[in-house]
């Protein structure tokens, strides 16, 4: 369920990383950061749903250890975005050394490994807020 859940939260980034990843290593202008601000409020709103319905599943088959599945669940897409760009090394780039190949995958490494955290953090904090909510509901007499 964790891989799975990585897909609505890369499909949300997808059109956006090609030009940011363009501006970074071909040297283009980027200039459409209104665009990019409403993509990442869409992230996060596609992380903290998604992270929400998998951990709501978990609960009602009585699993409630929902802490790190929260996490992963949205962080996977980090995995999603460092398979694309080593599919934009192989399809746009054209690198001949193997130091700029290296440096290339450490930096995509690096803003992958970023990624996963922010994205897993959205997902476990939205998680928890759910859990709280209902639980906060519960009566007990």
């Amino acid at each position: 369920t964790c891989m799975v859940g990585g897909i609505l939260p890369f499909g949300a980034v997808f059109t956006e990383l090609f030009f940011i990843m363009s501006s970074l290593w071909q040297h283009q202008f980027y200039y459409l950061f209104g665009f990019l601000a409403l993509v990442l409020c869409i992230l996060m709103v596609t992380c903290a749903e998604i992270s929400i319905a998998l951990t709501y599943f978990q609960l009602t088959a009585e699993d409630y250890n929902w802490w790190w599945r929260s996490f992963l669940s949205s962080a996977s897409s980090a995995v999603y975005v460092f398979l694309y760009s080593i599919m934009y090394l192989n399809s746009r780039l054209h690198m001949d050394k193997t130091v700029s190949v290296i440096l290339y995958y450490g930096y995509m490494f690096l803003i992958s490994l970023v990624f996963f955290l922010l994205t897993g953090a959205i997902g476990t904090l939205a998680s928890f807020q759910f859990v709280k909510v209902i639980y906060g509901s519960i009566k007990v007499d």
